[in-house]
């Protein structure tokens, strides 16, 4: 069985600079395009759309998240897999 294994996807994105979102690419082939976000404290992406199934998983740090009709406060270590939909992440809970 082939597999990719990255040990500390922490270890893949830099310190993210005040006022920023960083984005980058760690994996992909010709099924699947595996993209770390790094949000820097009370920055946002506004509601956005999502045309394949996506994972949200935040591994440190804590973020408001509205999921279609679903509004949480997520805390680091939990996963969301979702299906294309408009989703809306903003990073403003401390």
């Amino acid at each position: 069985m082939d597999y990719n294994y990255i040990a500390n996807l922490d270890a893949q994105i830099p310190e993210i600079p005040t006022d920023s979102i960083l984005s980058r690419t760690f994996y992909q082939d010709e099924q699947l395009k595996a993209i770390l976000f790094g949000f820097a404290s009370g920055q946002e992406l506004s509601e956005h759309t999502a045309s394949v199934p996506a994972f949200i998983h935040i591994l440190e740090g804590q973020a408001h998240l509205i999921l279609g009709n679903d509004e949480m406060v997520n805390l680091d270590g939990r996963g969301y897999p979702i299906s294309p939909f408009p989703f809306f992440y903003d990073t403003t809970v401390a």
